[in-house]
């Protein structure tokens, strides 16, 4: 193959076609329309001699050929990107740019006030832009540049995403106070008996709290599903209802809570980003202004009595 004679951009269609499956989503990733992805990959199909991708019902399934050379192409590009990158400066004083990050609503209470602070003060034309991705295509958004960021539990394992742990808390029931049994221990028993609010980012599924309970062989009575905790904690503040959350939250909005009368793992949060901004200059500023604060919210809670 006489590599002068290729266009290096139909290497970037042809990770996007791999990546989507589908022709139409290849071109909204990479900018271009669907007759020109097709002609790309006309293109790609001469140079290799092969067809690479078969239509099926399931979309565009890649041939051996493909699948073989996926690995090498993409590292030429994420070269390429970082030799890019790695030659632009980051001063954060004069930039101007938005950062991308999904995080629930209980992330946000804890991260954004004091980044956002931060930023008035170090990088004042700095703009985040705060949402939740869905979980699933959070890696398709990060490859593609659309999100910079996502701060999320450990589950994606994705090897073309890194992650760094930034807060490790632990579950317990929070209650009014003034609750009944505020000022009780709390068993397993009396814990089954309550109203309970259970928070999710999906509309079915079970919590940490769920699946261990269901090892017992119980279960315990949801009656409010909601995927913001700043809104249970209204409710639950005019209520009897209780709900099971992380310490750190019952902590900051002052809400009585009782350790769980069963085992659950810890909750951890982690900050994730694609590999291809790894080297980045403003993507790795941001990282370390996230890492940091998160260390100070530690050393805080700590301290705290």
């Amino acid at each position: 193959m006489n590599l002068s004679k290729v266009d290096l951009n139909l290497f970037i269609v042809f990770d996007a076609i791999y990546t989507e499956a589908n022709l139409t989503r290849a071109g909204q990733i990479v900018g271009i329309t669907q007759p020109a992805v097709s002609n790309a990959l006309s293109r790609l199909r001469d140079t290799f001699n092969d067809p690479l991708f078969v239509r099926t019902a399931h979309g565009m399934v890649p041939t051996p050929m493909a699948q073989n050379i996926i690995g090498p192409v993409r590292n030429a590009l994420a070269l390429l990107r970082t030799s890019v990158q790695e030659s632009r400066t980051f001063i954060p004083l004069e930039a101007n740019k938005t950062f991308r990050i999904s995080m629930t609503d209980l992330i946000e209470a804890v991260v954004l006030p004091p980044l956002f602070q931060r930023l008035r003060r170090l990088a004042p034309g700095v703009v985040i832009d705060s949402f939740l991705s869905k979980r699933r295509e959070t890696t398709k958004e990060l490859a593609a540049g659309r999100l910079d960021f996502a701060v999320d539990v450990p589950l994606n394992t994705d090897p073309q995403v890194r992650h760094v742990k930034l807060l490790e808390d632990r579950f317990v029931c929070a209650l009014r106070q003034g609750h009944p049994l505020a000022d009780s221990r709390l068993t397993l028993e009396s814990y089954l008996s309550m109203a309970h609010i259970h928070i999710s980012s999906r509309r079915n599924g079970l919590g940490y709290v769920d699946l261990a309970l269901g090892k017992m062989g119980v279960q315990r009575k949801v009656v409010l599903r909601s995927q913001h905790y700043l809104m249970a904690c209204q409710v639950l503040q005019q209520s009897d209802l209780v709900m099971t959350v992380p310490e750190r939250f019952a902590r900051r909005h002052q809400l009585r809570h009782l350790p769980l009368p069963v085992e659950v793992a810890p909750l951890e949060t982690h900050l994730y980003w694609h590999e291809s901004t790894d080297q980045d200059p403003a993507n790795r500023w941001m990282r370390e202004q996230i890492i940091e604060l998160c260390q100070r919210v530690v050393a805080q809670d700590q301290a705290a009595p």
